[in-house]
């Protein structure tokens, strides 16, 4: 019998992806969705491309319409879940794709989001490696069984799966580390916005949370730290929206720890990946591109070692919407309910 699924939020590119993803899983049954503004129109009217679920009818985003599902995926702005997964008391298992639950610490919360704090749920990038008394683990291994998860932050995904292996292995430093990201628009949601028009994106490439305010900053900051990182953490993160609907090619650099080979490089991000089926280490010299991942649950990875510089040069691609959001949700929620993990979920893209 499948699982009954509710998703919250579903007009939006996040809601629409979960959706998509979802109409394909063999042990998920879509029986509600919920908007803000969109409540009481057909969803077929707001999502025109899920046409296999043109029966379904937007509903209010209150406790009471998805209390009593057995899986809820909440696609909401930061803020807006934390309350509502507070009163949820007959779902077996929530998946929060938003930011309210991903950050440990209330001070980062109150830095970079402001408002009420909630509490942190299991974080859902299975593929991140976690120190432990014995060694390191796979973030997997605390979904597993797990009744709550925060769905990653797409950029602080994409970098955090591009640093892990080397501070995992010890071989580059994490107090020197640069990010920027070309990044498109559909990561910023869906409401509108004049800076997202068209008019105002094609034939340019736009800066933005320049000198150290993207939200998704202490995020990577924490999945850094979880993976062993000693001292202090310094990123200097830069995102650049560009003319695609969707896709992040995030290319980040960080210092070699001195007496680091190019062979102690690329043994370390092979032996963090070999064994992953989301995650793939391009041959040498071969760089991904934001296309090969599009609609994939693929994070897509080059690697190279300026020798000049001393530094390691990571170039992660993938789709924002597909793994860097609701496929990362649907991935972990596989792994909680003790599905297969791939389970619903694609390694091939759609070209061109």
């Amino acid at each position: 019998m499948a699982y009954s699924v509710a998703v919250a939020g579903a007009s939006g590119y996040a809601g629409g992806e979960l959706l998509r993803l979802l109409a394909a899983h063999p042990e998920c049954e879509v029986r509600t969705v919920t908007g803000h503004s969109s409540a009481g129109r057909p969803l077929i009217e707001v999502q025109p491309h899920l046409r296999s679920l043109g029966h379904l009818v937007l509903q209010e985003t209150t406790p009471q319409v998805l209390d009593g599902h057995d899986i809820v995926f909440f696609a909401l702005p930061h803020g807006a879940s934390g309350e509502l997964t507070a009163q949820l008391s007959e779902v077996r298992l929530a998946v929060d794709c938003g930011a309210d639950h991903r950050l440990r610490s209330a001070d980062d919360w109150e830095t970079f989001y402001g408002g009420a704090f909630s509490e942190p749920w299991e974080y859902g990038v299975p593929e991140l490696l976690v120190a432990g008394d014995h060694g390191h683990v796979r973030q997997r291994e605390m979904l597993t069984g797990a009744q709550r998860i925060a769905a990653p932050g797409c950029n602080a995904s994409t970098v955090a799966l591009s640093l892990v292996p080397g501070i995992a292995s010890g071989v580059i430093e994490p107090d020197d580390i640069v990010s920027v990201l070309a990044v498109g628009p559909s990561g910023a949601g869906k409401a509108a916005k004049t800076h997202l028009l068209g008019a105002e994106l094609m034939g340019t490439a736009n800066p933005y949370a320049v000198g150290g305010s993207h939200r998704h900053i202490p995020e990577i900051r924490q999945s850094l730290r979880a993976a062993g990182a000693s001292g202090e953490t310094r990123i200097s993160f830069t995102p650049v929206l560009v003319p695609m609907s969707r896709g992040i090619l995030a290319t980040t650099t960080a210092r070699l720890v001195p007496g680091t080979s190019a062979a102690d490089v690329r043994r370390a991000w092979t032996d963090a990946y070999a064994d992953e089926y989301f995650v793939h280490l391009l041959p040498e010299g071969v760089m991904p591109r934001t296309a090969d991942a599009l609609g994939a649950n693929t994070c897509l990875i080059g690697l190279a070692v300026d020798e000049a510089a001393g530094r390691v040069v990571v170039v992660a691609a993938v789709d924002n919407l597909a793994k860097g959001t609701a496929g990362a949700a649907i991935q972990s929620a596989n792994i909680a309910l003790g599905l297969p993990e791939a389970t619903g979920l694609s390694v091939n893209g759609v070209a061109p």
